[in-house]
C-alpha cells in the first residue's frame, strides 16, 4: 500500500475524531431534549458521516445486504472493527448495543450510549456479568428495537477463530425474541491494530431471523454457523484467504 494512502488514512481517522466531537456537542440539544428519538438521529447522522468521508478520503465504500431489521429483534454480529459499528448502527431504526462498560466513560461515546439506552457490561465478573446483562435488558424491554450484540465478545481479527459466546443465547432465550444474524468483512479494510484505511468495499449483511423457542445448544450452532461462514464468505469476497490468515493481491 502506498505512502499516499497511509497519509490519507491520517488525515481520515483524524477528521473522523474531530467530526465525533464536533457532532456531539453541535447537536447535544437536540439528542437531550429529543429524547431517545433524538440521541439516535445524531448517532446515525456520525455514522453515516464517517461512512461518506471514508469513501471521499480512504476509497474505502461501503454496503448494507440483506433486510435491515425494523422490529424488535436481538442482532449477534460479528465484529472486525470500529467501522462495523457504524454500519450496523446507520442501517437499523432504533439500534442500542450491548457494551463493556469502560467505554461509558469514554467523552461523547458515553453520552449518547447512555442517551440510546445501551447495556454497559463489566466483563471481568464474568457469570455476574451475563447475568446482569440479561436483567437490564428485561428491565429495558419497553425501549424496544434493535438490541446489537457481538457474538464473539470482541473484535475479532479476519481470519482468528475465538469461540462464540452465550451472552446472545442467553439474551434470545430470556428475551423472547427472534435473532438476526449479521456477517461482515470490514476487518479486512479497517485493522484493529492499524492506522491504515485501505480501498475496496466493505459489506455488512443482514440474514434471515432466528425463529424465537431454541434450545441453547441448536441456537448458537445455528448462529455461529450462520455469521461465522458468511463472514468468511464476504472476506474471500474482499481478496482475504481465510485459510490463510491474509489478504492475496489482486492479479
Amino acid at each position: 500500500m502506498s505512502v499516499l494512502q497511509l497519509i490519507r488514512s491520517y488525515i481520515f481517522v483524524a477528521q473522523m475524531y474531530l467530526m465525533l466531537a464536533v457532532i456531539s456537542i453541535c447537536f447535544l440539544p437536540v439528542g437531550v431534549l429529543g429524547g431517545r428519538a433524538g440521541a439516535v438521529w445524531v448517532c446515525r447522522l456520525y455514522c453515516n458521516w464517517v461512512r461518506v468521508s471514508a469513501r471521499w478520503i480512504v476509497g474505502l465504500r461501503s454496503e448494507i445486504r440483506g433486510t435491515p431489521p425494523t422490529g424488535d429483534v436481538l442482532i449477534a454480529a460479528k465484529h472486525q472493527s470500529f467501522f462495523d459499528i457504524l454500519m450496523i448502527y446507520s442501517a437499523v431504526p432504533r439500534g442500542r448495543f450491548i457494551m463493556k462498560k469502560e467505554l461509558v466513560w469514554t467523552p461523547f461515546v458515553g453520552w449518547y450510549a447512555y442517551l440510546i439506552g445501551c447495556i454497559p457490561v463489566d466483563r471481568s465478573k464474568r457469570g455476574r456479568a451475563i447475568k446482569g446483562m440479561v436483567d437490564q435488558a428485561l428491565n429495558d424491554r419497553q425501549r424496544g428495537g434493535q438490541l446489537i450484540i457481538f457474538a464473539q465478545g470482541t473484535r475479532v481479527a479476519p481470519g482468528a477463530k475465538p469461540p462464540y459466546k452465550i451472552g446472545p443465547a442467553m439474551l434470545y432465550k430470556d428475551l423472547g425474541l427472534p435473532c438476526v444474524p449479521a456477517a461482515t468483512n470490514v476487518g479486512v479494510f479497517w485493522p484493529r491494530r492499524s492506522m491504515l484505511r485501505k480501498p475496496g468495499l466493505a459489506v455488512v449483511e443482514f440474514f434471515d431471523p432466528i425463529a424465537p423457542g431454541m434450545e441453547t445448544a441448536e441456537f448458537m450452532a445455528q448462529m455461529s454457523e450462520v455469521v461465522e461462514s458468511n463472514s468468511d464468505r464476504l472476506m474471500a469476497e474482499a481478496g482475504f484467504d481465510v485459510s490463510l490468515g491474509e489478504q492475496q493481491s489482486a492479479g
